[in-house]
C-alpha cells in the first residue's frame, strides 16, 4: 500500500508556516511527484479569516485578501507535474465554536459556484474534498455533506468527493491540549453502528472516504479497517486511508512519524484491501524541503520502502 495522494495545508491553524514562495512549491511537486504522488488536495480554501484565493464572496464576509492566489498556483503545478487537484472546501470556524454546520453550507453553497467559475477549466481540477471533520454522529453532518457533495457534483458534471473523518479513538484529543490519550474511546461495533447510519444518509453525495488513522492505536488497526472496508463497499463508496505521517503518541504537536509506525499502518490498510493511501501530510512531515530535518530522513527511508515494493 503506497501513498499516492497529499493533502496540502497551507491554512492551519497547529503546524507551522513554512513561508514558501513559487519556488519552493514547485520544488515540492518535484518531490511528490518522484515519490510516486498523484493527487494533491488542498485541505481548506480558507480557515476563519485567512483564505488560499481572492475569493470575491469571502472577502466581502470579511477575510483577508490574500498576497497569492495558492489555488491558481497549486493547479498550474499540478497540471504541470500530472497531478489530480481535489479542492478542500472553505472552514469557516463557526462549527469548530457551535457544533452547527449550517454556517458551512451557508458559506460553500457561494464558495462552490465561485471556484468552479473561476478554476473549473484546469485540467487537473478532478474531485472536491468537503472539508468538515467528524468522528461520530454529529448534529447536521449528513445534511451538510449530502448538500455540499450533490452541489460539487452538480456543478462540477459529476466530479467525485470525499471526506477524511476521524476515529473517537484513544488518541482523538485536541491539538492544544496537553494530553495525548483519553480513557473514553468508540467500540467497533458503536462506530460500525454509527457510520453506517452516516453512509447511508450520504450515499450518491460522497464517493471516497478516507478515514485518519492516527487516533487509535497500532493493535486496533485491523479491527477498525476491516469494518471500515466493508461500510464503503456496502453503500459504493472507495476507502482510501488517510495515513498521517505526524506522530500522535508525543507531547510535541506535531512532529515527523516515525517510519516504523507509517509502515504499520501503511501495511494494516494493504491487509484490509483499500483503494488508495493518501497523507496528512507530505509537505510539512515527509518533504526534502521541510523545516523539520527528521522530514527529509522520513522521505529517505520511505523512498527505499517504495523501490523495495516496485
Amino acid at each position: 500500500m503506497l501513498i499516492t495522494g497529499t493533502f496540502i495545508d497551507e491554512i492551519s491553524h497547529d503546524i507551522p508556516h513554512q513561508n514558501w514562495s513559487a519556488k519552493e512549491w514547485d520544488q515540492d511537486f518535484q518531490h511528490m511527484a518522484a515519490m510516486g504522488i498523484d493527487t494533491v488536495i488542498m485541505i481548506r480554501s480558507g480557515y476563519r479569516k485567512f483564505i488560499t484565493y481572492p475569493s470575491a464572496y469571502l472577502i466581502r464576509q470579511g477575510c483577508y485578501a490574500p498576497p497569492v492566489d495558492l489555488v491558481e498556483l497549486f493547479l498550474t503545478l499540478a497540471d504541470k507535474y500530472g497531478m489530480n487537484f481535489y479542492f478542500g472546501l472553505y472552514d469557516s470556524g463557526r462549527y469548530w465554536d457551535t457544533g452547527d454546520m449550517q454556517h458551512e453550507i451557508d458559506h460553500n453553497k457561494f464558495v462552490i459556484d465561485e471556484v468552479w467559475k473561476q478554476y473549473g477549466h484546469y485540467k487537473s481540477f478532478k474531485g472536491w474534498y468537503l472539508s468538515m471533520e467528524i468522528s461520530r454522529k454529529t448534529k447536521g453532518a449528513i445534511e451538510a455533506f449530502s448538500a455540499l457533495g450533490k452541489q460539487c457534483k452538480h456543478v462540477s458534471n459529476g466530479l467525485p468527493t470525499f471526506i477524511s473523518p476521524w476515529i473517537d479513538g484513544k488518541k482523538a484529543v485536541l491539538a492544544a491540549s496537553g494530553q495525548i490519550s483519553k480513557s473514553e474511546t468508540v467500540s467497533v461495533a458503536e462506530h460500525e453502528k454509527e457510520w453506517t447510519e452516516i453512509f447511508d444518509g450520504i450515499k450518491g453525495a460522497v464517493d471516497a472516504v478516507a478515514f485518519q488513522d492516527g487516533h487509535i492505536d497500532y493493535n486496533e488497526l485491523e479491527d477498525f479497517f476491516t469494518v471500515n472496508k466493508k461500510m464503503a463497499d456496502q453503500f459504493g463508496m472507495q476507502c482510501w486511508t488517510n495515513a498521517e505521517s505526524f506522530d500522535r503518541d508525543m507531547p510535541i504537536k506535531f512532529l515527523p512519524i516515525k517510519f516504523e509506525k507509517l509502515k504499520l499502518k501503511l501495511e494494516a490498510a494493504k491487509r484490509a484491501g483499500y483503494d488508495k493511501a493518501i497523507t496528512f501530510e507530505f509537505s510539512h512531515f515527509m518533504s526534502p524541503q521541510s523545516m523539520y530535518t527528521s522530514a527529509h530522513h522520513l522521505y529517505n527511508r520511505y523512498m527505499e520502502y517504495l523501490k523495495s515494493n516496485q
